[in-house]
Order: structure tokens, then C-alpha cells, then sequence
């Protein structure tokens, strides 16, 4: 489950995640802000800003970890520019120390991999790697080399927050790809807008990430986001809530 730091006060957002985690969700994805959100869509992008507004990004970000953390596994999604600017030592070291299990920048530049991978290492975050479908098998070694805990498929070559139908032949062909490239788990997400597909593209993947929608409910009707999160858990896992990847 993706939840944007800092959309709420502080007590709003922990109590936000505790029923996310009674409704179903078993890891979290925490997004820390940036202004510059290039692949997400408009929902997750008005959160950001949103959340800008509030003030220190980093320190929201660090407190939504640190109770995440204690409710279910839990990892940072986040962009190269804040880690830039604030260090990549400083954000692997705070991050880990909230109880962060693993640090996902979705536009890390190629020529800083190899240092945000040993930096990150250090610190004992794993390092998961988002693969865009685009990228040709000659170039997939690379792309996938250091990584760490599992390979990000995205399940629409669109920006998150995409309604329309998916391309499930195309997903299965580059799940194929990767399990061919690497031996880490494929994790799937973007997309994914209702519990149906989530229900088809589970079967593909060792887990599906949900965000949006759920993103959606926290920004505009908080109270929904529950019985959103269970009708995904649902799907994914029907004979158990308690072990759904949502």
C-alpha cells in the first residue's frame, strides 16, 4: 500500500496507517515528497504538493516510517532530487534508523547506482529498482545490477493514477524478462485502479502495490480509505485478509 508523508497532521497520518494495516495492507510503500513528481499522476502529485505546504518533507516522511515500520514492513518510494539535495548518506542513514526495510528511487540516474546501491548497503536498506518495459535486453543486466529486494514492474507504461485497461500479455512477456535478468521477486503496481485487475495481475507477481486509489480516498474522503484498502486485500487474497499484498 502507497501512502504519501505528510498528506495529514501527524496524528491523523498514524492512525491513517493503522487502519490501512487492520483493513488488509501488509507492507507499506511511504512516498517522500518532492515537487518534481515526473511518473506519478495528478492525484499522487496534488499529495505531494500538499504535503509541501506542510513543511519539512524529510521529517514527515521520517515520522510516517517510524510508525509504518511498527505496524507492517515498510518501504521509501521516493525521487533522486531529494536525495540529492539532502545527501544520499543522510536519507539512507535517517531512513533506516525510522525502520525502513528498503529505499526505492524510481528515477535513480545510472551514473549514481552504483554509489546510492554501497550507500544504502551500509546502512542495511535494500535497494529495490524500478524497470520501465521499455528497457531492451541488452540494457537489462545493468538496469538490474545492485539491486536489492525485488524489481518494480510497473503494470502500465502510463503515469500513476491510470484508469484504462491494461496490456496483461505485454506485463506477463516483461515479468518473463525480468525473472530471466534477475532472481529477485517482481513487485507490480501503477495501474492497478481496481480490485479486478488487481485480481488479474496478482497471479504474475510476488506482490502488487496499490496507490492511487487509496491515495485518492486519504486526500479527499479519509473515512473510505479502509474499506477501499479491504476490497483490494479481498481480491488479492481471498480466503485471508492477513496476508494480502496490497
Amino acid at each position: 500500500m502507497f501512502v504519501p508523508a505528510g498528506l495529514h497532521a501527524a496524528t491523523a497520518q498514524r492512525q491513517h496507517l493503522d487502519q490501512l494495516a487492520q483493513a488488509g495492507a501488509d507492507l507499506f510503500e511511504v512516498g517522500l515528497p518532492t515537487e518534481d513528481a515526473a511518473l506519478d499522476g495528478p492525484v499522487i502529485q496534488a499529495a505531494y504538493h500538499r504535503a509541501l505546504h506542510g513543511g519539512n518533507a524529510l521529517d514527515h516522511a521520517v515520522r510516517a516510517v517510524e510508525h509504518a515500520a511498527s505496524l507492517r514492513p515498510t518501504v521509501v518510494m521516493t525521487y533522486w532530487e531529494p536525495v540529492s539535495r539532502h545527501g544520499p548518506a543522510c536519507v539512507a542513514r535517517v531512513f533506516a534508523d525510522a525502520g525502513a526495510d528498503g529505499l526505492m528511487i524510481v528515477d535513480l540516474p545510472a551514473h549514481q547506482a552504483a554509489r546510492w546501491h554501497e550507500t544504502a548497503r551500509a546502512t542495511g536498506l535494500r535497494t529495490p529498482r524500478l524497470i520501465p518495459r521499455t528497457t531492451p535486453d541488452p540494457l537489462l543486466p545493468a538496469a538490474v545490477a545492485g539491486a536489492s529486494g525485488w524489481l518494480y514492474a510497473p503494470a502500465s507504461t502510463a503515469p500513476t493514477g491510470y484508469r484504462g485497461p491494461l496490456d496483461i500479455p505485454a506485463l506477463v512477456g516483461f515479468t518473463q524478462r525480468l525473472r530471466t535478468a534477475s532472481p529477485l521477486p517482481v513487485v507490480s503496481g501503477v495501474g492497478i485502479s481496481t480490485p479486478a485487475l488487481a485480481a488479474r495481475v496478482a497471479p504474475l507477481v510476488d506482490a502488487v502495490v496499490i496507490g492511487t486509489p487509496v491515495v485518492r480516498a486519504l486526500a479527499t474522503d479519509p473515512a473510505q480509505a479502509p474499506d477501499l484498502t479491504a476490497a483490494f486485500a479481498r481480491a488479492l487474497h481471498p480466503t485471508t485478509l492477513t496476508e494480502t499484498r496490497a
